[in-house]
């Protein structure tokens, strides 16, 4: 391949990569042709996208970005699989595949800078995607403040309580003791 040919693929993954910042990479020897197009059309369903990489050029691309350490994965045939809502997603997807799509390999995977090996990637696809965490976030401070509000309302409720006793003692014509 000519030098001219392998700089406009590096300069295609560049623009094609640009802004990603986790993938998984995965091995697709083996799997039919049938069997790919399947998976790819249901992966294209959920946002998620398959690009067949020459590593060479892919490491160059990569250089100096984010998917920078997935060069350490790219050795054989590779394809990086990227898109959805986060890595995780994509994660997910893949380890759910795996079971259908039997020759289907998982060489490792990338988020945001932190390189995980093939054994790592099922424990990634467990990990909570952004959104999950941040309800999970929300759900804590939420319940903190139910919880001070509960706190409030409830002394305030006390008070209220007292101050109701003393004003029928007082419309009764009753004394009042004073307290303390």
């Amino acid at each position: 391949m000519s030098k001219p040919i392998k700089n406009l693929i590096v300069d295609t993954y560049k623009k094609k990569f640009d802004g990603v910042t986790g993938a998984v990479v995965i091995d697709i020897r083996g799997v039919a042709s049938g069997v790919n197009t399947n998976l790819r059309s249901n992966l294209h369903k959920e946002g998620i996208k398959i690009t067949i990489v020459k590593n060479n050029l892919a490491k160059r691309a990569f250089s100096e970005t984010t998917l920078q350490r997935i060069s350490e994965l790219l050795d054989g045939p590779c394809a990086m699989v990227y898109g959805g809502n986060s890595v995780v997603e994509v994660a997910r997807t893949i380890i759910g595949r795996l079971k259908e799509v039997p020759n289907l390999q998982v060489k490792g995977a990338i988020m945001d800078g932190e390189l995980f090996a093939a054994d790592r990637v099922e424990a990634l696809s467990k990990y909570p995607t952004k959104v999950e965490a941040q309800a999970q976030v929300i759900q804590v401070i939420l319940g903190a403040a139910g919880q001070l509000i509960g706190a409030v309302t409830g002394i305030g409720g006390q008070i209220a309580s007292i101050i109701e006793q003393v004003q029928k003692k007082l419309e009764k014509g009753e004394a009042v003791a004073a307290v303390g």
